[in-house]
């Protein structure tokens, strides 16, 4: 009872104290369809992606009902770094919900128009309203409207005293209009935060960030985790693991009775309750201290992939060594020459096999399906010879011999010919370690990838239409593995098949240098047509710089030069986060998403006769 009682306490006061507006709350994942497309419009940087940030400590003064309550010391804004805009995962500042979503709208154009990120906090944000409300004059209403009610929830400058007074006062000018104030000089505390501005001091990690394909293999998983549905932008450093057996350490002294810590595992089954437990413990920490228990006992820790490359004798057989491609450096706007080292490559004792078995059914209504697309009669007019005659032809020269027009060779004939389609296509397949994950219960990505290239091929075989199958994984700059599945002069069969059976995944995913390379191999196609698509699970990555931005970046400018050379990019990916980069490689149309990564064999000859459909 007392428990109960105590809890019943603790929400009123809670209730009481807070100054926010629950009923009218707007939540990012409401609008993140939308966001990411909103802020590029208005001329956001395209290489950013839209996800909800962390609560930080504002250090601006609290009500008493607040503190006795312990809420009201963090506040969520708006913040940017080199790869991702962070908003508020929710918005109740206002009581009304359509002010809170025009809220987020501000925010979003406010980002896109940051044109003084090094200026003092003030200065900057006055900078940047001004900023969008030159480039967008139909948001001055709204804005106007936004200041209203902000200036409703903020602390009357009247009930303040002293430099705190002259604070408030100025951001109020400020807000209303940006630009006004030259100089601000804050009080003994810090202002209360300004929801309509981008963050005074964004967060920074202190600690060591994670190396690129540090993660453990994952396992079969039917449900996504609640920390998956979040999704937020945490604060963290990596720390050794303690080596205390119990999940809770109490340090103790007599003048700190209330200081503790928790450790929880997070990588061991937990009940419902221990999760949100750990989540609670995690939202109110300022820093998240994260560890790496080498000792995890579980078999995806003990059956994992040594990332070294393997010895010649072992490895798969190398066909071209010392291919130099270069790569893009987004930080200095220029194309690094022969920066990457790529090496093609040929499966080791790949035999010769069959379709399997639970391949064949469909491969059987594929092939039907793509014997419809395959050479069709076509009628040639204006022949100079053929089944039947052309009376437009017949026409034109009867007319041009009365008029003195003579034709040596006339053209009076209508021919039935089989004509051939005028296309080349090269599937490029991921073979990273990420490909390793589950799918489901009982097959993996790379099974599902193998299944998707075995029915491709069957498809295009009924086609007859000229592919090319390669596949690619990376270690660093200088080891960028290429591998040859079928050529374009090669005719597709078991060796063929045997070649796919025997693919298998690992290491990472330079994706432009791979991308460089199979446009160099299409471009040399004389065909009308070239279509290059290019099979994934995930962002770029790799051990050294590669990750983030700068693979991203290399990866939009590899595309952008396949393009210029007449290729047709397509990217067929199973990240269910891709929208928040594909559209800047690939552009609006540019790729899908499989949801379904177990529907992916089906989908992916399907999507072909999609793309070429007019061809």
């Amino acid at each position: 009872m007392e428990e109960f009682v105590g809890g019943l306490w603790d929400k009123l006061i809670t209730r009481t104290a807070y100054r926010g507006f629950p009923k009218a709350r707007v939540e990012l994942k409401q609008i993140e369809g939308i966001a990411p497309i909103f802020f590029r419009a208005l001329g956001g940087d395209a290489g950013l992606t839209v996800r909800a940030g962390s609560a930080t400590e504002h250090g601006a003064r609290r009500s008493w009902m607040e503190r006795v309550a312990g809420i009201g010391n963090k506040v969520e804004l708006t913040w940017s770094d080199e790869t991702t805009l962070y908003l508020p995962a929710m918005l109740e500042v206002f009581p009304e919900r359509g002010l809170n979503r025009e809220l987020y709208l501000w925010l979003l154009a406010l980002a896109a128009h940051d044109v003084a990120p090094d200026a003092p906090w003030i200065a900057r944000n006055q900078q940047a309203a001004r900023a969008t409300l030159a480039a967008l004059p139909g948001l001055a209403p709204r804005y106007r409207k936004l200041v209203d009610a902000l200036f409703a929830v903020r602390p009357n400058p009247e009930s303040l005293t002293g430099a705190e007074r002259a604070a408030e006062a100025a951001i109020r000018a400020a807000l209303v209009e940006p630009g006004s104030v030259e100089q601000f000089v804050p009080g003994k505390q810090a202002p209360m935060p300004v929801a309509l501005w981008l963050h005074p001091e964004p967060p920074k990690n202190p600690g060591q960030q994670r190396q690129a394909g540090s993660a453990k293999s994952t396992t079969p998983a039917g449900t996504k985790s609640k920390a998956d549905e979040e999704a937020r932008k945490r604060r963290a450093e990596r720390v050794d693991m303690p080596e205390a057996k119990s999940p809770f350490m109490l340090m103790f002294r007599a003048e700190s009775l209330f200081s503790w810590a928790e450790f929880v595992k997070v990588d061991r089954p937990l009940d419902e309750d221990e999760n949100e437990h750990a989540a609670k413990a995690a939202n109110d920490l300022d820093i998240l201290s994260i560890a790496e228990d080498d000792n995890n006992n579980t078999t995806a820790s003990r059956l994992r992939f040594d990332l070294d490359l393997p010895a010649e004798a072992d490895d798969d057989v190398m066909l071209v060594d010392g291919i130099l491609l270069p790569e893009w450096d987004y930080r200095k706007q220029r194309l690094q020459p022969a920066h990457c080292r790529l090496q093609m490559l040929l499966a080791r004792d790949a035999d010769p096999c069959v379709l399997p078995q639970a391949l064949r059914a469909p491969a059987k209504r594929l092939r039907q399906q793509f014997q419809a697309v395959t050479t069709q009669r076509e009628r040639l007019r204006a022949q100079p010879s053929g089944n039947e005659l052309d009376i437009d032809a017949c026409v034109r020269f009867a007319a041009d011999k009365m008029n003195g027009i003579r034709t040596s060779e006339p053209g009076l004939y209508v021919d039935n010919r089989q004509q051939q389609r005028d296309l080349s296509c090269l599937l490029l397949a991921d073979l990273s370690l990420s490909t390793d994950a589950w799918v489901n219960n009982t097959a993996r990505v790379i099974e599902v990838i193998r299944d998707s290239l075995m029915l491709f091929g069957e498809a295009l075989a009924a086609t007859n239409d000229r592919f090319a199958l390669y596949g690619f994984s990376s270690v660093r700059r200088n080891n960028v593995r290429f591998h040859l599945l079928k050529g374009f002069d090669e005719r597709y069969g078991d060796h063929i098949r045997g070649r796919i059976a025997a693919i298998k995944p690992g290491y990472y995913t330079r994706m432009g240098a791979a991308i460089r390379h199979a446009t160099a191999i299409l471009s040399s196609r004389k065909t009308a047509r070239r279509l290059l698509l290019i099979l994934t699970d995930g962002k770029p990555n790799d051990l050294d710089k590669y990750e983030g931005r700068y693979g991203i970046e290399d990866t939009r400018m590899a595309i952008i030069e396949a393009r210029r050379l007449g290729l047709t990019p397509f990217c067929v990916t199973i990240d269910e986060k891709a929208g928040d980069y594909l559209p800047h490689l690939f552009g609006a149309a540019g790729y899908i998403v499989v949801h379904d990564a177990a529907m992916l064999p089906q989908v992916l000859p399907r999507l072909y006769a999609r793309l070429t459909e007019n061809i």
